[in-house]
């Protein structure tokens, strides 16, 4: 196809290709550790990261980074102090973050602000070398970790006094883990948009749950949907001239709701397979 012979067609789907392999692993924890909303939060905060560092004039990714660092922390700390209400603290930083970038954003001037918009949607077909490398770096950091914690890890996730009963360290497990997912979306929000962020990490291992109940598989077939739908949106943004991000996390939409309803069927057909009586040939007293 044409597109590839473009540079930053290349690019975009390199840098996908590693998103589609760092989301549904970062995703997966996510979800079943209830914090799903967090990597919504984080991308709040990310632009107040990004505001800061322009009305500073410091490196935006720089500056992002160290927010998103200390607020993964603060998040840690807050969940700490409300352990029934865990939600708590990504509602208290989300309100937060979004503040802060706001009233910053407001400080700015006309040029810095048009810069937080392109922060605020992105563009993947933007991304420059540089962005692939960064990804790339991320992208071994993220599955070496994954393979090599995925046990503790696992269970953390499930049953935090068990962890810590089996001599683990989960208040800093539990705090690099939600540094690395800021990195991520620090990382990531440029390219697909703080509006979009959280719905790409999120959707691929959603997907992946309602097909399979096995911890590796969900991972390896969010992997696989990840990657089917961030090459299809893509590749359809291409063709039709629709925003990257918004068409790939379209794409994702219509990928669970397919699943939905084949999931469905399938259980519908069991069901039916189930209460099917006996032939009246079959029936016991039919039978001499």
């Amino acid at each position: 196809m044409e597109m590839f012979f473009y540079g930053f067609m290349q690019r975009a789907f390199q840098a996908s290709f590693l998103i589609a392999v760092i989301a549904p692993i970062l995703g997966l924890f996510l979800i079943l550790r209830r914090q799903s909303l967090m990597a919504d939060t984080l991308s709040h905060i990310s632009l107040a990261g990004i505001a800061l560092g322009l009305l500073l004039n410091i490196n935006p990714t720089v500056m992002t980074l160290v927010v998103v660092v200390i607020a993964a922390v603060l998040i840690d700390y807050l969940r700490m102090l409300y352990k029934s209400y865990t939600e708590i603290s990504i509602a208290i930083l989300m309100s937060a973050g979004m503040a802060i970038a706001l009233v910053l954003m407001s400080l700015n001037d006309g040029g810095s602000n048009a810069s937080i918009q392109q922060y605020l949607f992105g563009s993947i077909v933007t991304i420059n070398q540089e962005q692939v490398y960064l990804l790339g770096a991320l992208f071994v950091m993220v599955v070496g970790l994954f393979l090599v914690f995925r046990k503790p890890m696992y269970v953390l996730t499930f049953d935090e006094d068990t962890a810590f009963t089996a001599g683990l360290p989960t208040k800093l497990m539990s705090i690099i883990f939600n540094v690395i997912t800021g990195v991520t979306i620090a990382v990531v929000m440029p390219i697909v948009g703080a509006l979009l962020v959280s719905a790409i990490i999120i959707l691929p291992a959603a997907i992946a749950m309602r097909l399979s109940k096995s911890f590796n598989i969900v991972i390896l077939m969010g992997v696989i949907i990840g990657i089917i739908g961030m090459f299809t949106g893509l590749t359809a943004s291409y063709q039709y001239g629709t925003p990257p991000g918004a068409t790939i996390t379209l794409v994702f939409i219509v990928i669970f709701i397919i699943t939905i309803f084949i999931k469905k069927s399938v259980n519908q057909v069991k069901y039916k397979k189930s209460r099917t009586p006996l032939a009246y040939s079959e029936k016991p007293e039919n039978k001499k």
